[in-house]
């Protein structure tokens, strides 16, 4: 028998949009939060959304990872437990296990099951052993000349180019392609140090390059009672630097493919014996063959997609689990209708690399209408911090049909202005106007091909025209255009 737990307060480990998406779902359940900050950041908005709001640090940075200050505010404030969102320390075992030692409940997995599955090659290969594909790779790569060895008869094996990744990597990080040997040693040595820099681990490995595959990810929620369900699958194929732009419900795969995928997930959450929300990864190729990726064990930026197409609140099913509550429907309640797609709005410049953009925003005139959602931290006057992550606001629209999410897209950027620093609107404009992505055909090679997207000239022209009249009015209070 399950204990079921009650608490009445949780303090939520992050900033930004995602802090106030999970204090919306708190509130909704009548359980009060707590937000953190660190002093470089005191003008958050997330920050006024918690019932109340603590100070870990000056910052910058550091104290949204510092995990003995973070217990020290939730223990201070009375929470009983803490959500990490994503990104921070949600994917840290130690902090799981801090917050477990320190009485309080971490709200996603165990911290032997982030443990596992933060080692790609452990959660490798537990997909193996539950007969889930996986792409052809070595093992850890030994130090020095045996290691260069090692990667040299892997790549003789299956062929250039070929990928060197961390083993304790994420979010696209510690993923570097190589497309001979000279590259692929002197890479070796910079995967190792950027390694040890980001995680802390400096162990990589080799995997074979999937050329132009699919990146197709299931959404799933597992609880305390053995019940283990998915809820569809996402396309995040559009992507820069393995960074994911551009997310997609369902996947547009086909359907007998889709349910296949969606079963190995579960499996895989199975042998991993997971709790809470998840996502599992996978490559897919053109013929249909999918291979495991990775295991992602916390909330995504892209969930919101999946709530638009099924109805369900993921943050809402993660507090219940963590309540002890079962996932409160079953696998043949989940239904994925239409189609919904989300845009990461970000302080970036795309005609200078996608390099960040901070400042004050100084006009922000956001789009809605139905089907429209929202889920942003910026407002008018708010100065973006260099600090932090870049993006600003999410914006997800829904559409019965492909065509009208297309459409409702288009519409509702045309009506979303923002001003004071160089964002990715007017290029995500540019995509929609594309013909392979209004006919869905991208795979993660879709950026890279696509290099005519950044000439965006006289579309960017027109937002900077419609900004000056936007900032024009708040200035001064009427239309000096107009007769």
């Amino acid at each position: 028998m399950v204990q079921k737990l009650m608490f009445e307060k949780i303090l939520v480990a992050n900033r930004g949009e995602i802090a106030v998406r999970i204090m919306r779902s708190a509130q909704e359940l009548d359980i009060k939060t707590v937000a953190i900050y660190e002093e470089t950041d005191k003008d958050a908005f997330h920050i006024t959304q918690g019932d109340e709001a603590i100070c870990v640090g000056p910052g910058p940075r550091k104290d949204y990872l510092n995990i003995e200050g973070i217990i020290e505010a939730a223990m201070k404030t009375g929470a009983q437990a803490i959500h990490p969102g994503y990104g921070f320390l949600a994917e840290n075992p130690d902090f799981s296990k801090a917050c477990t030692d320190a009485g309080l409940v971490f709200i996603g997995p165990p911290p032997e099951v982030i443990r596992n599955l933060g080692s790609k090659v452990i959660a490798r290969r537990m997909a193996e052993e539950s007969g889930i594909p996986v792409i052809p790779a070595t093992q850890t790569l030994s130090q020095g000349k045996q290691g260069d060895e090692e990667a040299l008869a892997f790549a003789d094996e299956y062929g250039y180019p070929t990928m060197i990744k961390a083993v304790s990597g994420g979010g696209g990080r510690g993923i570097r392609q190589v497309e001979d040997e000279k590259r692929l040693l002197a890479g070796l040595k910079q995967s190792r140090s950027e390694a040890l820099m980001s995680f802390g681990n400096d162990e990589i490995y080799l995997e074979k390059c999937v050329q132009r595959p699919r990146h197709v990810e299931v959404q799933i929620l597992a609880d305390h009672h053995g019940n283990v369900v998915h809820l569809g699958s996402r396309n995040c194929s559009i992507q820069r630097r393995h960074q994911k732009l551009i997310e997609i419900a369902p996947s547009g795969l086909k359907k007998a493919l889709t349910a296949e995928i969606c079963a190995a997930a579960v499996r895989a959450a199975r042998a991993a014996e997971y709790l809470s929300a998840g996502t599992v990864e996978f490559l897919v190729e053109p013929d249909g063959t999918f291979y495991f990726l990775e295991v992602n064990t916390r909330i995504q930026v892209e969930h919101t997609v999946t709530e638009m197409v099924t109805g369900i609140d993921l943050v809402r099913e993660q507090l219940l689990i963590a309540l002890g509550e079962p996932v409160s429907f079953s696998q043949d309640q989940v239904v994925e209708r239409g189609y919904a797609i989300e845009l990461r709005i970000n302080a970036e410049d795309p005609k200078n690399n996608f390099f960040a953009s901070p400042g004050v925003v100084q006009v922000y005139q956001a789009p809605g209408g139905h089907g429209v959602r929202l889920d942003g931290a910026v407002y008018q006057g708010y100065e973006i911090p260099r600090y932090y992550d870049s993006m600003m606001v999410k914006l997800t629209v829904y559409g019965y049909t492909w065509q009208e999410a297309v459409d409702r897209l288009a519409r509702a950027l045309k009506g979303f202005v923002i001003l004071g620093v160089k964002t990715t609107i007017p290029y995500f404009q540019q995509i929609l106007q594309e013909p392979d992505f209004i006919q869905m055909k991208f795979d993660t090679s879709y950026i890279d091909t696509h290099p005519q997207l950044v000439d965006y000239l006289e579309e960017e022209r027109e937002m900077e025209k419609i900004s000056r009249l936007i900032a024009e009015i708040n200035a001064y209070g009427y239309n000096p255009y107009a007769q």
